[in-house]
């Protein structure tokens, strides 16, 4: 019976949680870390109220490996509090790497993604964010085939 009780609220607090007025469009910067430091020039298209677009070209570089990865998302974003909102998605990629090390491989790859975070939208059109982007596949260039990302995101809301 409790735990009956517990998924009710848990149920009703969902369903209570409305989407926050997603920009329309908005471009920026997301910096973050995988497999080194890595910058990328990020695009978030609204497709409804609910949902949302995103894309990203970039590219990393640690001692040994560059790359350049492009990827897209689609995600659901909730609102939280005023101005704030979460989000989670999924989507995929390519890229390609190139390792310096003397017996070191390079090419190109394919990746599956997901994508949870967190952002505030200000009164003026700025938009932060941290959120957590799992990728697996890869092709060599992720260790064991899976890839952890974690970056701030800043993007003009227009």
């Amino acid at each position: 019976m409790k735990n009956l009780f517990v998924c009710s609220l848990l149920l009703l607090g969902i369903s209570s949680l409305s989407a926050q007025d997603i920009s329309d469009h908005s471009i920026g910067l997301r910096l973050g870390s995988n497999r080194g430091f890595g910058t990328e020039i990020s695009y978030q298209m609204k497709l409804n109220s609910e949902n949302r677009a995103e894309f990203n070209l970039g590219w990393r570089s640690s001692n040994s490996i560059s790359a350049i990865k492009l990827n897209g998302l689609y995600q659901w974003v909730w609102s939280l509090e005023q101005g704030f909102n979460w989000y989670a998605g999924v989507g995929g990629g390519l890229g390609s790497f190139s390792n310096s090390t003397p017996n070191g491989d390079s090419g190109t790859f394919i990746f599956a993604a997901g994508d949870i975070g967190i952002e505030y939208n200000f009164d003026f059109p700025l938009q932060v964010s941290l959120d957590l982007r799992p990728e697996i596949g890869g092709n060599g260039y992720f260790e064991n085939s899976f890839g952890t990302d974690i970056a701030l995101g800043l993007r003009y809301k227009f």
